[in-house]
């Protein structure tokens, strides 16, 4: 039976790319190891990990998963300490409301991430 996402995870194509990972993870966004070894790492989201590995090899494009979102209370300082990280926000913040029954607001920005994840900042209203 499935109770949840437990964790999601990350290739990335060499060390510096690695690094740069955990960085943008562990210092910009500030979230908190949970355990490393050699070539890899996990870091608790608050609800779930996101597992990164440094054995990747070649860089991949974007695949089936379109982005992922990671929960905020707090869109616009998020978005504001990865443009000041150098990395790109290409959506938002901005204010939306999903158009669902019953009507679904919401805050959010998008960024893409050092190994091309697009990760997407979101804040219920």
């Amino acid at each position: 039976m499935i109770t949840g996402v437990h964790h999601i995870a990350l290739k990335c194509s060499s060390e510096d790319q690695y690094r740069k990972t955990k960085d943008f993870y562990t210092n910009v966004l500030g979230l908190s190891v949970k355990r490393e070894w050699k070539g890899g790492i996990m870091i608790d989201t608050g609800a779930g990990l996101m597992e990164i590995f440094e054995t990747g090899g070649d860089e991949r494009g974007q695949g089936v998963i379109r982005h992922f979102a990671l929960a905020s209370d707090d869109v616009d300082e998020m978005a504001e300490k990865v443009k000041a990280a150098g990395y790109n926000v290409f959506i938002g913040p901005a204010d939306i409301v999903i158009e669902s029954d019953p009507p679904f607001p919401a805050r959010m920005a998008f960024c893409i991430g050092p190994v091309g994840e697009e990760i997407e900042f979101f804040q219920e209203r």
